[in-house]
């Protein structure tokens, strides 16, 4: 039972003992009470209902309840009082053991009565314990340790002092230095994660320069492969993931940008406060994928919770829980998330600090955005110069497109069969002229086809054969082709690869001289009879016949029709007419109700005007209107708005029309209309209608319709709109240039429009942020304002009113100032973890009291201050740890320093230690001469495809070239393990994972040696060795070795491997190298 729930406990003066008329002294009368009868449930340790009685200011506060317990000057409505005093028989405080006496429960009344007079000194040991623990007190800068005797030769720079130091105060010496086969495969796979290469062993060991490390050092970080290695250690911290985890575990398809970010600001070295601001306000600094860092986290988005209002706000809290969960650990190493339901039992953050750090993240929600990134606006502003110069050219083309022939009877080509009849014909030649063909999906108008031409007499002979003697001549035919020649246009054989294509883009001639004159009825030609393509189609064209070349006469002809109706634009041109009025009548549609989202009715000239605006005076009405729709209105029709939200949808299925009435007649030439110009839907389109204007007199002329368009076929390929239909060779040059130009530019303001996505967060006006007691959702009590840890230095102080990207702003800020005790130390801790297995505070990500202490403080505040002084660069840092004798040491163990520090926290010798799974498979790729170095961009999946709602993630069971990039490369998937790597230790995202186990287990034995990864990796590792080193058993054991373990096998080695790839084979020997302790090991 929780101190503070029977508030409304009716308790009477006469129930209570009498309060002590004698002085009373907290310290000598009131302190004793409380440390024997209450510290044990409200102490330091446990705080049974969220309340403490060893600090002043927790005590008067309250607990859970948010009621203070004691009530200065009125005991008697003090719940504390009331407990203590058992005037409820269901209550006993204290819990165990003899309940105060009426004596002590008087003194507890007199005092409270006389104004609970508190000493800050009498809680001065509780409250200093919390703010003299070492991880919150400045960093200092302890002097270098003199190191004297044996040692002191082997000391290259202070981080040996310091160790050598400690060590020296157990008894123990450091190690010797490692051979140099050691150092360079111990830096390789620290530094990336790799093996070197046998090439790169063997330039070390010969290079005697004593600058020869420092400078591998350097080309080490200077490789991209650093980052690669060490952003895996950053994604684990902050648990990166890329699906949302719970129960649905779907897809974050867009998450990659962050781990991109990550390895790119490593390889950078980007100054740690200024990788620090990206993550937390990236979209402020130019790294806008950064932001991920916020929103990294498992969350269960809108859709995936309850509709409740408890289920909406508990997820939502869940989130934000989860952003300052990930600030504080990553950043400061604090559980800062601890304090969500009550004020931190160990550590100086009160729940008020707690809140006012979810107030930071108030503007911050799971989502994909647009990536913004640097040169957007210089992209944005190119796009616009090009789209000026696509709209001039628009207008040049104007002129090439067909006007409206309303009359026109539709007859549209066939890419598979087109048959022209015609009266009985003599004839001895026959010409088929093209004038256009449609547009190629990719490279616009290009060189027609035909893959047959018959010609049929009236007793149906096809006489056109060159079996049968007919000759064939054209205008030109594409050179250089094997399968598009002349002689295939009557070989009697269809399809693709047996035809004839122009030299001439959109144009061309075959003439076909028959043997005799014969009287001919029908012609029948095709593109492609087998119905494969459909480009390189003749749309426009004559067919002549005749006895004699100077007599030749057109018998079948096709005017180009205009193309599809499109529901993006469609354009009617008509020549100029006078109109008072327009009327647009639609006759059918693709589906339900029409829709047109704007008409727009335009002059000739050259600076044509829309007087169909209802700003330029015209007015409209129509056959009827979508009723009870805000959007869908007829005002919407000429408003010059776009979309589907300005639109106007008619009453009647299939139909309606509208009409436009200008101020004065006027004259037109052309009218544009769509369904929806921003390009959303594509229903509602009008298929077939009819364009009319009348003048003032009232009669109506109809100037346009659907009669002479190709049929609209939903995602069809699209046709051109200009014809060549007429034109001479120049005309088609001068039309040829400007659509090229035209599909060139566009193509280049696709790039650059194109909008990429992230999963960043997204950011929006704050929400009002308030203390939750016990953390219920439901249970809000007063408003706090955005702040941090308000006993941690400097202070951070925002109005209630800041906007989102001021409060992330300004925690960074907080987080990265030079006076804030735990960032720089909590930092070089990772680091140093991370170079030795385990950092010098073995609870990385909690340098909270409830942490552990250093086992080497001096050298942690030292090396933190130095990162300070060294700009707080971290590539810096790395070459300060890995050129210390300290990292140069023999791993090789002694017995009597095993016997003083088993585990090797002191680093008496380098601690050799299992590689993680990353690195291992990395590794096994290096080795076998598969590893993929192509970085960045969308991951590859260790899982098979699947689409369902919940997603169940089945391992692959094959394994192709694009599963043999670098592992940090892997989609991370929450809840689920790569089927061989993950049985090592690692981390499904599920939660932070600062420090990963490092365990040994039958099971990873098992996995490595049966994998079909292993086994396939092994069978290449063997062809590598075929290929390298011949059919010679020896030289292929010595260069495996050098290949996976950086040296040359001894002779007992060389015998027993020999022995086994004759006994099995060398694939075998391979599988049994990549599973020994020397290849997965850091030496």
């Amino acid at each position: 039972m929780v101190v503070g729930i029977l508030l409304a406990l009716a308790v009477t003066m006469a129930e209570l003992p009498p309060a002590a008329t004698g002085p009373v002294d907290f310290v000598r009368d009131i302190q004793p009470i409380f440390q024997q009868a209450c510290f044990k449930c409200h102490g330091a340790e446990k705080q049974k209902g969220g309340f403490r009685l060893d600090v002043k200011a927790a005590a008067l506060k309250g607990g859970d309840s948010d009621t203070p317990s004691i009530v200065p000057g009125k005991s008697a409505d003090s719940p504390l009082i009331q407990f203590v005093a058992g005037t409820d028989p269901d209550i006993k405080m204290p819990p165990q053991g003899a309940p105060l006496t009426a004596a002590q429960v008087g003194l507890l009344r007199a005092w409270i009565d006389r104004g609970a007079v508190w000493p800050d000194s009498a809680s001065a040991q509780s409250e200093d314990a919390l703010k003299t623990h070492w991880a919150f007190q400045p960093v200092s800068r302890p002097p270098v340790p003199t190191i004297e005797g044996p040692q002191a030769a082997s000391i290259r720079q202070p981080i040996d002092a310091f160790i050598a130091a400690k060590l020296a105060q157990s008894g123990l010496a450091m190690a010797p230095e490692a051979d140099k086969r050691t150092l360079v495969r111990r830096l390789y796979l620290v530094l990336h994660g790799l093996p070197p290469t046998s090439e790169e062993v063997a330039a070390f060991v010969a290079d005697d320069r004593p600058a020869a490390y420092n400078e591998l050092v350097d080309r080490l970080l200077d490789s991209p492969r650093y980052g690669e290695r060490w952003a895996r250690h950053w994604l684990d911290i902050m648990a990166f993931g890329e699906t949302h985890g719970f129960e649905v575990n779907t897809p974050r398809n867009n998450a990659w940008p962050y781990r991109d970010y990550v390895i790119r600001a490593l390889n950078a070295d980007r100054p740690y406060p200024e990788f620090i601001k990206d993550q937390l306000v990236g979209d402020a600094t130019g790294e806008d994928a950064a932001t991920g860092f916020i929103v990294a986290k498992a969350a269960l988005l809108p859709g995936q919770t309850g509709r409740d209002i408890e289920s909406i706000r508990l997820a939502r809290q869940d989130q934000l829980n989860d952003m300052v969960l990930n600030a504080g650990s990553t950043f400061l190493g604090l559980t800062i998330h601890c304090a969500r339901c009550h004020d931190h039992k160990f550590d100086p953050i009160s729940q008020r600090d707690y809140y006012a750090m979810t107030a930071i993240f108030a503007g911050v929600r799971h989502g994909e955005r647009p990536l913004t990134t640097v040169g957007d606006k210089e992209r944005r502003l190119e796009a616009n110069a090009l789209k000026s110069r696509i709209a001039a050219l628009e207008t040049g083309l104007a002129k090439y497109e067909p006007l409206a022939n309303p009359a026109l009877e539709p007859k549209p080509t066939d890419p598979r069969f087109n048959q022209e009849n015609f009266p009985p014909t003599r004839a001895r030649f026959v010409r088929f002229t093209i004038q256009d063909a449609n547009l190629h999906p990719s490279f616009g108008l290009i060189e027609p086809c035909l893959d047959e031409l018959e010609i049929f007499t009236t007793d149906d002979a096809n006489v056109g054969l060159a079996k049968g003697g007919a000759k064939v001549s054209a205008s030109g035919t594409l050179p250089g082709s094997a399968i598009h020649r002349l002689e295939h246009v009557n070989d009697g054989k269809y399809g693709n690869g047996r035809s004839w294509i122009s030299d001439e883009k959109g144009r061309g001639w075959v003439l076909v001289e028959l043997p005799d004159e014969v009287t001919i009825h029908k012609i029948v030609w095709s593109r492609d009879r087998q119905g494969e393509y459909t480009d390189r189609l003749a749309t426009a064209y004559t067919i002549e016949v005749g006895t004699s070349l100077d007599a030749l006469k057109t018998v079948a002809s096709r005017l180009p029709l205009r193309s599809a109706v499109s529901p993006r634009l469609t354009v009617d041109r008509f020549r100029p007419v006078a109109a008072k009025r327009l009327r647009f009548t639609i006759l059918t549609s693709n589906s339900i109700e029409p829709c047109l989202d704007e008409l727009e009715v335009f002059t000739p000239g050259p600076q044509p005007r829309n007087v169909a605006l209802a700003s330029a005076g015209a007015k409209t009405k129509a056959s009827g209107t979508y009723p009870g729709s805000a959007i869908h209105r007829l005002e919407h029709l000429n408003d010059g708005r776009y979309g589907n939200g300005r639109s106007w949808i008619s009453n009647e299925n299939g139909r309606g029309w509208v009409e436009v009435e200008f101020p004065e007649t006027t004259t037109i030439d052309r009218v544009a209309w769509a369904r929806d110009r921003e390009e959303v839907y594509a229903d509602r389109l009008a298929t077939s209608y009819r364009i009319e204007v009348a003048d003032e007199s009232g009669t109506w002329t109809l100037v346009a319709s659907s009669q002479d368009r190709r049929p609209y076929v939903p995602g069809a390929q699209a046709y051109t709109v200009e014809s060549t239909a007429g034109l001479d060779e120049a005309e088609v040059k001068t039309l040829q240039a400007l659509r090229e130009e035209k599909r060139a530019l566009e193509q280049r303001v696709a790039e650059l429009t194109r909008v990429a996505m992230v999963y960043a967060g997204v950011f929006t006006n704050p929400e009002e942020t308030f203390r939750l007691s016990r953390g219920d959702p439901m249970q809000r009590r007063e408003t706090v304002g955005p702040g941090a840890i308000s006993q941690l230095p400097p202070k951070l102080e925002l109005p209630a009113d800041a906007t989102d990207q001021a409060r992330r702003s300004a925690l960074a800020k907080w987080i990265a100032a030079p006076e804030n005790p735990l960032t720089a130390r909590v930092l070089v801790n990772r680091l140093w973890h991370h170079h030795f297995g385990e950092g010098l505070v073995n609870t990385p990500s909690d340098f909270g009291r409830n942490g552990a202490r250093p086992v080497n403080g001096p050298l942690l505040d030292w090396l933190a201050s130095e990162f300070v002084t060294r700009g707080w660069s971290l590539k810096a840092m790395h070459r300060l740890i890995v050129t210390s004798a300290t990292f140069r040491q023999s791993s090789r163990p002694r017995p009597d320093a095993i016997a003083m520090d088993s585990g090797t926290r002191l680093l008496w010798r380098y601690p050799p230690r299992r590689l993680e799974a990353e690195a291992i498979r990395d590794s096994m790729l290096a080795v076998a001469g598969t590893l993929d170095l192509r970085m960045g961009g969308p991951g590859f999946s260790a899982f098979a495809p699947n689409e369902n709602y919940v997603r169940v993630y089945n391992p692959k069971t094959s394994y192709g070239p694009a599963d043999w990039r670098r592992m940090i490369y892997q989609t991370k998937v929450r809840m689920a393990q790569d089927s061989t790597f993950g049985a090592f230790d690692c981390p499904d995202a599920g939660q932070n994972q600062p420090s990963r186990p490092r365990s040994t287990t039958p099971l990873q034995a098992l996995n490595l040696f049966n994998s079909q990864f292993v086994a396939q990796q092994a069978g290449f590792l063997a062809d590598r060795l075929k290929r390298e080193a011949g059919d010679d058993t020896a030289r292929q054991i010595h260069l495996a070795y050098r290949l996976a373990l950086g040296r040359d096998p001894d002779g007992e080695e060389t015998r027993l491997c020999a022995a086994l790839v004759k006994e099995q084979d060398l694939t075998t020997f391979c599988r049994v190298l990549l599973n020994t302790n020397e290849f997965m090991f850091v030496p």
